[in-house]
C-alpha cells in the first residue's frame, strides 16, 4: 500500500490517457469543500438533542466518501469481517484489519468524525494492552476514536484510555463480540436482564466514554438508558430516543444479501442494481459489443 498523507487524497482523480477519457462519465454530486472541518468527538459529546446524530459504517474510501457529505460519525466497524470479508460472526477480525480499514475511511472522508471498532482480543487481557493496540489505531489511521464494547468490566479499560488521551465510544447492549455467550444474535434487557444492561451502561459512561452505542435492547430500556444517560446514545435495534442512530450501510442500500436484521431498513436495493450492470456488460463482451471504437486508443496520425 503506498502511503498518502491525510490531505493528498487521489480519490476521484484520472489517470492522464486517452484510455481514461471521462468524457462518457457522470460527475458525481459529491463536493468536497477544502475549507471544511471534521466533526470532533467534543462537538458529539455537547451534540443539539434537536438535532439526531446520523452515522452509518464505512469500510473503504470511495464508500466513506460518498457517505461523508451525510453522515456526524462514520464507523470502521468490525462488522466488516461478515459484510467484506464474508465471516460468520465478527470474532476473527484482526487489528491489522482494522487498521488497513480505518485508513481508507480517513483517506475517504473529510467531514466526519471517524470511529475504529477494537476487534476480539485486542483489549479485554487489560488495560495497557487496550491502551497499546488503541494507540496504533490511532496513531496509524487518524481516527478520531475507538469503540469498544462491554459494560462494568470494561470500566477500568475505558477510564484508563480515556485519562490517556484516547476518546471511547462504548457499546453496551447486544455485544456481537460476545454472541457465543449471549447465546446467539438476540435481543437484550427483558427480566434480569435489565438491571445488568442498566449497570453496564452507568459504568462506561462514568468511565469517561463520550458517547455510547445501544444495540439490540428492548426499547423501553433503551429509551429509559437515553434519557437518563449524561452523554449522547446512538441506537442500533434500541429507540428513537437515542441521540443518535446508526445501521451497516450495507444493510440501508441492500447489498448484503444474507441477513437483513429487523431493525434495519433497506433505502435501496444496489445489490440488484449491480447485478443488472455486471449481467449487461457480461452481455455485451459475449456478444462483441464491448469494447467499442470510443472505448480504445486511436492511433497517433502520421506526421
Amino acid at each position: 500500500m503506498r502511503a498518502r498523507g491525510r490531505g493528498t487524497s487521489t480519490i476521484g482523480r484520472e489517470p492522464a490517457s486517452p484510455l481514461y477519457s471521462t468524457r462518457h462519465t457522470r460527475e458525481t454530486s459529491v463536493s468536497i469543500d477544502p475549507n471544511l472541518k471534521r466533526i470532533t468527538t467534543r462537538q458529539l459529546r455537547q451534540w443539539d438533542p434537536a438535532r439526531p446524530i446520523v452515522a452509518l459504517t464505512a469500510y473503504t474510501a470511495p464508500m466513506a466518501r460518498l457517505l461523508d457529505p451525510h453522515c456526524d460519525l462514520l464507523l470502521v466497524g468490525d462488522s466488516l469481517g461478515m459484510v467484506v470479508y464474508g465471516m460468520d460472526t465478527t470474532l476473527p477480525v484482526t487489528l491489522d484489519m482494522m487498521i488497513a480499514h480505518g485508513q481508507a475511511v480517513m483517506r475517504g472522508s473529510r467531514r466526519a468524525c471517524v470511529a475504529v471498532d477494537m476487534p476480539f482480543g485486542s483489549y479485554q487481557e487489560d488495560p495497557r494492552q487496550a491502551y497499546r493496540n488503541a494507540a496504533r489505531i490511532m496513531a496509524e489511521t487518524g481516527a478520531s476514536c475507538v469503540k469498544l464494547e462491554g459494560g462494568v468490566e470494561m470500566a477500568d479499560t475505558v477510564r484508563f484510555l480515556v485519562e490517556r488521551g484516547i476518546p471511547v465510544v462504548g457499546h453496551i447492549g447486544l455485544k456481537p463480540q460476545s454472541v457465543h455467550g449471549h447465546g446467539g444474535f438476540r435481543t437484550v434487557g427483558r427480566g434480569d436482564e435489565a438491571r445488568q444492561v442498566s449497570d453496564d451502561a452507568r459504568a462506561i459512561a462514568d468511565a469517561g466514554a463520550f458517547c455510547i452505542v445501544i444495540e439490540g435492547t428492548v426499547e423501553p430500556l433503551a429509551r429509559e438508558l437515553a434519557q437518563a444517560l449524561p452523554v449522547p446514545t446512538i441506537g442500533i435495534g434500541a429507540s428513537p430516543a437515542c441521540a443518535g442512530q446508526i445501521l451497516v450501510t450495507e444493510d440501508v442500500l441492500g447489498l448484503y444479501a444474507e441477513f437483513t436484521p429487523r431493525f434495519a431498513k433497506r433505502y435501496a436495493e444496489i445489490g440488484t442494481a449491480i447485478d443488472a450492470a455486471v449481467a449487461a456488460y457480461a452481455a455485451d463482451v459475449r456478444a462483441g459489443r464491448f469494447p467499442g471504437p470510443e472505448h480504445c486508443a486511436p492511433a497517433k496520425p502520421a506526421g
